[in-house]
């Protein structure tokens, strides 16, 4: 029996010894993450900024690899796939902080587009943001405050700044180039030609709208510039923001119930009639494009935060319809700024796609996702006229818009023609202006050739406020970067002051919250450095003893060769 016992105990210490390095040691590894951005000839901030990263991670301890993906390819495997560890670019951003609430909420998690594509969950913030939400005025105020600060203090992705936008335009050829915003309908409209300029010609950096003009593919939209300009919406923001009536004539609001009034007489580019039942179809399919034809709703990867505000939408007549929403009117009312599909056009698309599509959507796809919509068919100041893949795109004005009505206090299209060249770089955008090729840079300017611009009689250097912002994006769905703890310490890892002047030379401004800047809170205003995750370092050089007590303040251990563990 001794001889039996002594077997099963040397039999089984193996074992146990083998089970005990498997739960301390064996599956204790180095962290390591992988950051997924674009390369230099598509966003060049971007890859400095990972750059930058990658040296600072490596210092601490962490394995860092890259995974560089084109334009289209960062969207996809960011905001479709949802298959990166972390990831730096550009966020689309808003001019009102209820953006936050697609960007942010849980209930979109699991969704595939801009709507939370870090899988983030957190009922307090969710809670903060419905709030924000409903309220209005001064309450609403200070719901946005506490949204902020508690989104700061858990970090679901690190806003790193705000960058300027420079444009290059030609002053010879058009007055006016100050009364909008280039990256809105309204920079492209009401310019004052010289004589004779019959043709707008702006030089594009972005060869993606050549090849798709569906207005909700994300991986191929960018700020929605030439949507806006071939879509109308029922309001348009004007210069400071604010919403105004665009397609819609009025609106009269009776507590969360618009009485909308359409103008008279609007058609779309095919000449079909624009109506009150176009509306009601835009904001029905926006929400699920499969119309009721899929097991559950299939919403929009592009607008869902916007329309998810409208409760009902009733027609009272070709051009009135009454709309309710569940926010406050001033939430409600950026619902207004989405694109009116004509539904004799888009209906179709509700059915599922035929053979391979490219593109997979967590809630569901269908055609209206994978046509490149080409022609495209809107009711906006202008129209498709042609392109050549990569190379040019050609608008012609709308004659019939409403804009150019007697009567209608609103930009208009003042020339007969606007075209778009793609070209590889900012440098040769400015050549184009100053070669007098082009006449406005259409894409903001990168930061690093700003200093080489100079005005002159022909031609000047146009800088406009920006709601967009760069960003480190952790994927939630995922240890560690689920971890709110191992979040902040990333985050106060970024020295954000000295990569505004590294990187973008001077023209980007910190931030440690990602709104506009009337509505940041004092408690998140910048003073030098980000006052809820400020830097571990000095001039960004990272103070390594400091950032290993951090990790280890927040439950990580580091080996004897000073690598950082986590459990794999």
């Amino acid at each position: 029996m001794l001889a039996a016992t002594t077997g099963v105990t040397v039999s089984t210490s193996g074992c146990v010894n083998r089970l005990r390095d498997l739960v301390t040691r064996n599956n204790i590894k180095q962290l390591s993450l992988t950051i997924t951005t674009l390369p230099a000839d598509s966003d060049r901030e971007s890859i400095r900024i990972a750059n930058e990263l990658e040296r600072i991670f490596k210092t601490v301890g962490i394995d860092v690899s890259f995974d560089v993906r084109s334009g289209i390819d960062f969207l996809q495997t960011v905001l479709y796939d949802h298959d990166f560890d972390v990831c730096i670019g550009r966020h689309p951003g808003g001019t009102d902080p209820d953006f936050l609430y697609q960007a942010l909420h849980s209930l979109y998690a699991d969704e595939s587009g801009w709507q939370n594509p870090f899988g983030f969950t957190n009922l307090t913030v969710d809670a903060f943001l419905e709030k924000q939400r409903t309220a209005e005025g001064a309450d609403r105020r200070e719901a946005v405050t506490d949204a902020l600060e508690t989104i700061a203090t858990v970090q679901p992705f690190v806003p790193i700044c705000i960058p300027e936008e420079h444009r290059m335009v030609r002053s010879d050829r058009f007055d006016g180039w100050d009364e909008g915003h280039l990256a809105t309908r309204r920079g492209y409209l009401g310019l004052e030609p010289a004589e004779s300029v019959e043709t707008l010609r702006a030089i594009n950096t972005d060869a993606r709208p050549t090849d798709n003009l569906n207005p909700l593919a994300i991986s191929h939209r960018g700020r929605g510039t030439f949507t806006e300009l071939l879509y109308d919406s029922l309001a348009t923001d004007d210069p400071d923001g604010d919403v105004q009536p665009w397609l819609a004539e009025s609106w009269e609001w009776d507590g969360r119930t618009a009485d909308v009034h359409l103008r008279d007489w609007c058609e779309f580019h095919d000449g079909e009639t624009i109506s009150a039942t176009d509306v009601e179809f835009t904001y029905q399919f926006l929400k699920d494009m499969s119309l009721g034809n899929h097991e559950v709703e299939t919403p929009a990867p592009r607008y869902r935060g916007q329309v998810e505000a409208i409760e009902t939408v009733e027609v009272r007549g070709p051009t009135r319809l009454e709309i309710t929403v569940d926010t406050s009117p001033e939430v409600g009312e950026r619902a207004f700024l989405v694109p009116i599909l004509p539904a004799h056009v888009w209906q179709e698309r509700a059915a599922d796609p035929n053979g391979p599509v490219g593109v997979s959507l967590a809630q569901g796809t269908t055609k209206a996702v994978v046509t490149n919509n080409v022609p495209p068919i809107g009711s906006g100041p202008y129209q498709f006229a042609s392109r050549t893949e990569g190379d040019q795109l050609t608008f012609e004005r709308y004659d019939s818009h409403f804009t150019r009505r007697a009567g209608v206090d609103l930009p208009e299209p003042t020339v007969d023609e606007l075209t778009v060249q793609i070209t590889p770089s900012s440098k040769t955008a400015i050549r184009a202006v100053e070669n007098d090729v082009a006449d406005v840079t259409s894409t903001s300017l990168e930061s690093n050739v700003i200093d080489t611009i100079h005005d002159s009689s022909d031609s000047q250097l146009l800088e406009s406020p920006s709601w967009t912002f760069y960003f480190l994006g952790f994927n939630a769905r995922k240890a560690p970067f689920s971890n709110p703890r191992f979040r902040r310490v990333l985050a106060r890892l970024i020295d954000k002051e000295w990569l505004v002047e590294k990187v973008f030379y001077g023209n980007a401004r910190p931030v440690a919250t990602p709104v506009t800047e009337q509505w940041v809170p004092k408690s998140l205003e910048w003073q030098g450095d980000d006052p809820e995750t400020p830097f571990l370092g000095t001039d960004g050089e990272v103070n390594v003893s400091a950032a290993r007590a951090a990790f280890e303040a927040a439950g990580f251990r580091y080996d004897e060769q000073e690598r950082l563990r986590v459990r794999q």
